[in-house]
């Protein structure tokens, strides 16, 4: 995928380095206003569910919202207008957040109710981490997101395990507990078995029986000792994609050995040399 340009010189240049960069005074103070507008239209819906509030400042929280609403659509169009290729932004991760910031609040005029739904304008902060000199911690999030996505197979395999045995167990109490107990139905049962495994325990259901009792016992230490199985495979993840970072898979010329870290010079096992592309500095060739 390519990178978003401006398209044009003149105005069009000027608004893509206020509303694309952060560099300059003007584009920074761009982005605070518009995290602050976000804060404000977010803080708006919260406080409207409110019974109390909606009954006084109804009127005032719809048409904040309102402004807020038409300021974004006037941002979105400024953010298309000043681009070389508007579609390659709108098919963006941000441009497909900003979409959705403004859609709530249009749908509600059909769909009383959907303005709740501006509180994914939430994601449009991430903005701030380039303002705030952050963008570290992206790298740092983003290499959560891989090590999650290489421990997916693992990870789906623990809960297809999980949900095999929450079945089992939850079958068993179906068959042993009365109906009084609440156990009407095997996916019923199922909700209690989540429950119980991840010792939430509601209580809205509860065995009664002696081996209804002993099974939730059992159940319970299951959870225990299976909650730390997909925390040790994602931190294995982790751990390897760090090492992945720091360190080359070249081997030493020398002694043949890996794990060199990338900006290494000389082996730490034999001091060779390592860049066979150049020469050793003070070396005659």
């Amino acid at each position: 995928m390519g990178t978003i340009k401006p398209g044009g010189l003149g105005i069009k240049t000027r608004l893509f380095q206020v509303i694309f960069e952060s560099d300059t005074r003007l584009g920074k103070a761009f982005d605070v206003v518009l995290a602050l507008l976000i804060f404000l239209s977010v803080g708006i819906v919260l406080l409207d569910s409110v019974p109390e509030y909606h009954a006084r400042f109804g009127d005032l929280f719809y048409a904040l919202e309102w402004g807020v609403t038409l300021l974004f659509t006037l941002e979105l169009a400024l953010r298309i207008y000043c681009l070389e290729k508007p579609k390659l932004y709108l098919k963006g991760f941000y441009g497909v957040i900003d979409v959705l910031a403004i859609m709530p609040t249009w749908l509600a005029l059909l769909f009383p109710g959907a303005q709740t739904l501006v509180v994914v304008r939430l994601l449009r902060t991430l903005r701030l981490f380039r303002v705030l000199e952050m963008m570290t911690v992206v790298g740092e999030g983003r290499l959560l997101m891989d090590a999650l996505i290489r421990s997916r197979h693992q990870i789906l395999l623990f809960l297809f395990t999980v949900l095999m045995l929450v079945t089992i167990f939850s079958s068993l109490l179906y068959l042993i507990e009365p109906t009084e107990a609440g156990f009407t139905s095997i996916p019923k049962s199922i909700y209690w078995g989540i429950v119980t495994l991840t010792t939430v325990g509601y209580g809205d259901i509860t065995p009664v029986t002696a081996w209804g009792q002993f099974i939730s016992m059992m159940i319970m230490l299951t959870g225990y000792s299976i909650i730390a199985l997909p925390v040790g495979v994602f931190s294995a993840e982790v751990i390897r994609a760090l090492r992945a970072e720091r360190y080359s898979d070249e081997a030493c010329p020398g002694c043949g050995k890996h794990r060199h870290e990338k900006d290494a010079r000389y082996c730490k096992y034999c001091g060779t040399w390592l860049d066979e592309e150049t020469p050793e500095p003070g070396s005659s060739g």
